[in-house]
């Protein structure tokens, strides 16, 4: 067994497995205490470097292509301290961090683990039921469907929707970018219906817009990693509808939802919602093409 632990997490390996627990100091991002620890298999792992530097060293993991759901959701924008693949080793530790990554590249040599990309998640996403709360509304995630709720300060648009609600079999990708403190940041759920769709996350009733807490927005990254663990594998799309052969992109997908008719006053609530959106696009709040989407997604209501 090979173990470092630093302020910013613990990271062991046993030969099979590395393990990567997340510190608990106050410096640790509330992302990585919230996602909690990551079991990482070796046939997951592309390499490991630990990097010297004069004050701190940086231990870094890199994993297959392919092989995590929180990379692919994420694509690689995740800031450094919420990176759980990376971590900061006081010097006095740097003997025990280049013992660490040796041990593990002993082991990928000695089980020729490949570094070309998975076929299929290697790891899991995050438990579900999941839900946060970011600054333009609250996203939830069941492990079948999507829910956002908007919040008071969400465009108005947005709100004369209603609550947004997308079967996991009628997504085709989450989009995720993160709100950076400098530049707003947005999560948007993309459908069959809505591929081509180029609405700004402000007014997008399918897309979160972050612009409030960089802290508490980031956690949205966990609803876009759950979500994007139950969608086809990326080495399985291509085919008709995004999906592709092969039963790797769809392990422990499920299965679509069934729409139940809604009741009566749902009905009206959808029809006064249309009468909001048209005095929006008569006001000119909406141009002719986001009045054209908002009004598609409340139609759908009707199904």
């Amino acid at each position: 067994m090979a173990e470092i632990i630093q302020r910013d997490g613990t990271w062991a390996f046993d030969g099979t497995t590395v393990r990567i627990t997340p510190g608990l100091h106050r410096s640790v991002p509330l992302f990585r205490q919230t996602y909690g620890e990551i079991t990482v298999p070796l046939e997951a792992v592309a390499g490991v470097v630990y990097e010297p530097e004069r004050r701190r060293g940086r231990l870094r993991l890199r994993l297959r292509e392919g092989a995590d759901p929180l990379l692919q959701a994420t694509g690689g924008r995740l800031p450094d301290a919420a990176d759980p693949y990376r971590l900061l080793v006081d010097i006095d530790r740097s003997g025990v961090a280049e013992y660490l990554a040796e041990e593990i590249r002993h082991a990928l040599l000695l089980d020729q683990i490949p570094k070309d990309p998975t076929k299929a998640y290697l790891l899991p996403g995050p438990p579900v039921p999941v839900s946060v709360r970011s600054s333009d509304g609250t996203v939830s995630f069941d492990g079948a469907q999507v829910r956002i709720d908007w919040s008071d300060t969400s465009e108005r648009v947005k709100r004369a929707t209603g609550p947004r609600i997308v079967a996991v079999g009628d997504l085709v990708q989450v989009e995720w970018l993160p709100n950076t403190g400098h530049e707003d940041g947005f999560m948007r759920f993309v459908t069959r219906e809505t591929v081509f769709s180029k609405l700004p996350p402000e007014k997008d009733p399918y897309a979160l817009d972050l612009w409030g807490s960089t802290r508490r927005d980031l956690l949205t990254a966990l609803v876009a990693t759950a979500v994007t663990s139950r969608l086809p594998h990326p080495s399985a799309r291509g085919g008709s509808d995004g999906e592709g052969a092969g039963d790797g992109g769809f392990r422990d997908r499920p299965p679509r939802a069934v729409r139940i008719p809604p009741p009566a006053d749902h009905h009206d609530v959808l029809l006064r919602r249309l009468r909001e959106l048209g005095e929006l696009h008569r006001e000119g709040v909406l141009t002719d093409e986001e009045f054209t989407m908002t009004k598609a997604a409340v139609l759908r209501g009707f199904r």
